[in-house]
Parts: structure tokens; C-alpha cells; sequence
């Protein structure tokens, strides 16, 4: 039997700051489904060139709010990203104001969380590169 990855689900306090996130990260949104009855929407996002289905991330917004999403998300782990330049969207995140919690110190890794405190970890294409400032003597901040 063999088995396929569909998508990765994450809940949404607040959809449009969540998709806005996503798409500083580069993915754009895919799919749309509204669904009255359920009273919930949920976004399909992915990265421009994997936009087949196999690569999305799933945003569920529950329409009349979500008061059992806990504080810290930790439960879930982290998606991953490979990116094409670690150091470049690091600092398009930071520019936006969003906290890199684990910089990339080695070239390779960073981790940052969303609006809702989902865990995104990025890692460099290829080769890690030459390490470099403010990155390299840049301490973590918070968990991730």
C-alpha cells in the first residue's frame, strides 16, 4: 500500500494576517473553499512552482472564532521550506516585523513562527553559505 502526502493543516486566528505571512514566506494561495454549513473557510497555499497540490498548507479559519486554539502551538512541530536564499528572507521577514526566533548562524537554518505561532523552518538550497553578520552572532529569541 502506498501512502502520498496531501497538505499540512494549521488553524488561523486571524486568516489574513496568517496568509500574509505565508506569502512574505513566497507562497501564494491555491485554492479557496467556503463552507457555510461547517461556518469555516480554508486557504490552500504553496510555493509558486509546486502549485499541483502536492506541496500546500492547509489555513482553516473557523468563521465564529477559535477560543480552544491553545497560546503555543507546540503540540504540532514545524513545516519546513527550502529556501534560495537563507540570509535574504531572513531579512524580508525581520523587515516586516516578524521575530526570527533561531537565526542562520550556520548559512543553512532558521526557524520563525507565524501570527499563530506555528513553527517554519527554514533551510538554505544547497550548500549552507558562508556565515555572516548581523546573522552570525545573532542569539536566539523565544523558542521555536
Amino acid at each position: 500500500m502506498a501512502i502520498e502526502y496531501l497538505h499540512t493543516m494549521v488553524r488561523a486566528k486571524d486568516l489574513d494576517k496568517t496568509m500574509a505571512f505565508f506569502k512574505l514566506l513566497g507562497l501564494k494561495e491555491r485554492m479557496r473553499k467556503e463552507v457555510e454549513a461547517g461556518r469555516f473557510t480554508l486557504v490552500f497555499m504553496c510555493p509558486p512552482d509546486q502549485d499541483d497540490g502536492t506541496a500546500d498548507v492547509e489555513l482553516t479559519y473557523n468563521w465564529d472564532g477559535d477560543d480552544a486554539l491553545p497560546d503555543d502551538s507546540r503540540h504540532f512541530g514545524h513545516l519546513a521550506y527550502r529556501v534560495d536564499d537563507i540570509y535574504d528572507m531572513c531579512a524580508k521577514l525581520q523587515d516586516a516585523g516578524v521575530t526570527i526566533n533561531r537565526p542562520p548562524r550556520d548559512g543553512h537554518m532558521a526557524f520563525v513562527r507565524s501570527p499563530d505561532n506555528i513553527s517554519v523552518e527554514l533551510l538554505q538550497k544547497g550548500d549552507a553559505k558562508e556565515p555572516q553578520e548581523p546573522w552570525a552572532s545573532m542569539e536566539n529569541t523565544g523558542h521555536w
